[in-house]
């Protein structure tokens, strides 16, 4: 159970170029890590994967309880485990740090190294150090890393970290090249970085340059062991094909939501709205996930025969689960152009992000998903909008009074907006599954 994660101040503090580079180096000596996102981000694991495809999660404290933190990260261990935290390392709901990176370290009792930017500062950072040591009794901060420093500073800045009671495990120069530009709420998927191979391995190779990896290899071994979970057991003997969505524009896909579909006896069987000329044949069901489809809308729409066979097959009453971006691959229109017409209304750009956060559904009727009153944790981030968002759910906002209403659910259907973690809500991937062993299409 060798573990430790990796935080950061603020957002934009380098923590994903720093995760890459200690991924690679430690690939680079023959251990093979497993990467682990705190919260609900898609993207940061896309780059983790990236690194020698290793394998990467998301560690979610608000989706998990304690236990459920400390299981899922037992059950999907590496040989070394690299958590990445997320936005600043006491960021969490509201004004807490309830569901933060600070929150996964405390209920899985991980030690931490804080990443630190030396840009414009020098004693300062002792402040900064100190404060973020100091806030909390257990705040598990074990070690700092300088990001945007170089080899001239790090003498001075291994004093400051000394000052304010922690080690220093190296520094990270600044590089263009390195940058991973943002857009939206994460980074660029990695395709449309050219070179990111090379980028990697030439992090990786920095990082055993500046970087003490054997002082974080050392760390990792003070983590105490975590509570292993047995798998869960199929609840179908019957071959339950499930078609799910996986190009350049649907890619927003959780992992542990496919591997606990597999467990309950799904075979996945991925497809291109994009590429391919028809939803696959012989079917149980189809999951429409997120991503990207307003960038290429109009390839989705000159695919005729596509968006034929999936408004053919929902016509039919074929289980859908459609999230975000799929759900908007479901209207009428997108930015203009036709999509799928099984949601009638138009999915269109705005100016600002309209939903960004963690939330709490609740069912206003009996659906595929659960029964009136039934309570789904979820999450939602979007600039792109609907006229017709739904109304099936009530969606309250985590840790305020907010609340609106939500998607479109039937018998056969849940699409909306809001994204679902499958891990956290087990009953509901049991529910869609049965309600695809009894599809007779």
């Amino acid at each position: 159970m060798k573990r430790f994660l990796i935080a950061g101040t603020n957002s934009g503090c380098g923590k994903t170029t720093v995760v890459c580079a200690v991924l690679s180096a430690l690939k680079a000596r023959g251990i093979t890590p497993t990467a682990f996102k705190c919260g609900p981000d898609y993207i940061d694991p896309m780059f983790h994967r990236a690194v020698s495809d290793i394998r990467a999660y998301n560690l979610d404290p608000f989706f998990f309880d304690a236990y459920g933190l400390r299981a899922h990260l037992a059950s999907h261990a590496g040989e070394i485990s690299v958590i990445e935290g997320a936005m600043g390392y006491y960021d969490g709901i509201v004004a807490s740090d309830e569901a933060s990176a600070y929150t996964v370290a405390r209920e899985t009792n991980t030690p931490v190294i804080l990443i630190v930017s030396a840009k414009a500062a020098g004693n300062s950072l002792c402040a900064v150090i100190e404060g973020f040591l100091r806030h909390r009794k257990d705040s598990h901060i074990a070690g700092v890393i300088f990001n945007d420093a170089g080899a001239s500073r790090y003498y001075d800045l291994q004093i400051i970290a000394e000052k304010a009671g922690l080690r220093a495990y190296g520094y990270m120069p600044r590089k263009d090249e390195w940058s991973m530009p943002s857009r939206h709420l994460g980074l660029l998927k990695t395709d449309e970085i050219a070179g990111l191979s090379a980028t990697l391995s030439a992090l990786g190779t920095q990082a055993e340059q500046s970087l003490d990896i054997d002082g974080l290899i050392a760390l990792s071994k003070t983590a105490p062991k975590l509570p292993v979970t047995s798998k869960t057991e199929r609840i179908h003997t019957k071959q339950i094909r499930l078609a799910v969505a996986r190009d350049e524009a649907f890619c927003f896909l959780y992992e542990e939501n496919l591997e606990l579909l597999r467990e309950l006896g799904c075979e996945l069987v991925f497809f291109s709205p994009l590429h391919d000329n028809a939803i696959p044949a012989n079917i149980n069901g189809l999951y429409l996930c997120g991503g990207y489809p307003e960038l290429y809308k109009q390839v989705l729409s000159k695919n005729t025969s596509m968006r034929e066979s999936i408004r053919a097959m929902l016509e039919s009453g074929l289980p859908t689960i459609a999230e975000g971006g799929g759900f908007m691959y479901l209207h009428d229109h997108l930015d203009g152009v036709n999509m799928c017409g099984v949601i009638h209304g138009a999915a269109f750009e705005t100016p600002r992000l309209q939903r960004f956060g963690y939330i709490e559904l609740t069912a206003e009727r009996d659906n595929m998903l659960c029964k009136a009153g039934g309570s789904i944790r979820s999450q939602e981030f979007h600039y792109w909008d609907s006229d017709a968002p739904g109304e099936a759910f009530t969606a309250r906002k985590a840790g305020r009074d907010v609340l609106y209403s939500c998607i479109h659910a039937t018998d056969t259907l849940h699409a909306g907006f809001p994204h679902l973690y499958f891990p956290a809500n087990p009953n509901v991937a049991e529910r869609f599954v049965e309600r695809m062993a009894r599809y007779e299409g």
